[in-house]
C-alpha cells in the first residue's frame, strides 16, 4: 500500500499502566501501522505500552526502529531490535523528528506528554510540519483534551493550533485521519499572527 507517510512515531508509556485497554490499544497501533507498511519509531524499550507497540509491529513483519539513550538501554532496551543509540533525551526527540512523517501518542506519562507537547510546540513554531495524533484509548486523554479548551479559551494557543492534533479513540481511524493530514499538507500558521 502506498502511503504519504513512511515512518510514525510512537509516544507511550514504558509502563502498561492499570487498564488492560491501554495495552490492548498499544498493540493494536502497533499492528495496524506494519498492515499498512508503515514503520514504527518509538523509545526502544521493551517493557509496558512501548514493548507492546514493537511487539505487534515486529509481529506482521513491520519496520521497528527504537531510539534510545545507552543507560535506559542497559535497564529496558528492546533485545529483538538494533536500536538507535543516542547520549541525551534532547537528541532522542530530534532523532524521532528526523525519522518520523507523523507522531501518534498513546497513554503515558511525564515522558509521553513532554514528547507530545514538544512535536505540537514544533509545529506551532514551524520547526517541523508533522501530523500528530492522539489514540484516546478508554477515555485517557479526556481531561486533557478538556484542559487545552481552556487554554485556547484563555487566550494562550489559537484554535488553528489545536485543530492540527487528531483525536481518536480507533487506531485505524487515527492512522487516516493523520495520512488525510499528511496529505493535505502542513496547514503553517503562525503563532501570533491571525491568518
Amino acid at each position: 500500500m502506498t502511503t504519504v507517510l513512511r515512518r510514525v512515531c510512537v509516544m507511550c508509556g514504558s509502563n502498561a499502566g492499570v487498564r488492560h485497554e491501554y495495552l490492548t490499544g498499544a498493540r493494536e497501533v502497533g499492528r495496524v501501522l506494519a498492515s499498512r507498511g508503515i514503520g514504527v519509531v518509538y523509545g526502544g524499550a521493551s517493557v509496558g505500552l512501548m514493548g507492546g507497540v514493537a511487539e505487534a509491529a515486529l509481529a506482521e513483519g513491520g519496520e521497528v526502529i527504537g531510539v534510545i539513550t545507552p543507560d535506559l538501554a542497559r535497564q529496558v532496551g528492546h533485545r529483538g531490535l538494533a536500536l538507535e543509540h543516542v547520549a541525551t533525551m534532547h537528541e532522542r526527540k530530534r532523532r524521532f523528528s528526523e525519522l518520523s512523517d507523523a507522531y501518534v501518542a498513546l497513554p503515558g506519562g511525564l515522558g509521553t506528554l513532554d514528547e507530545l507537547f514538544e512535536t505540537l510546540t514544533w509545529n506551532q513554531l514551524g520547526i517541523h510540519h508533522r501530523p500528530a495524533g492522539l489514540l484516546n484509548v478508554d477515555g485517557y486523554f479526556d481531561g486533557l483534551l478538556h484542559f487545552l479548551r481552556h487554554v485556547e479559551g484563555q487566550g494562550f494557543v489559537r484554535n488553528v493550533h489545536l485543530a492540527m492534533l487528531q483525536v481518536d479513540d480507533d487506531a485505524n481511524r487515527l492512522v487516516d485521519r493523520l495520512v488525510d493530514a499528511a496529505r493535505a499538507g502542513s496547514g503553517a500558521h503562525s503563532k501570533w499572527r491571525e491568518d
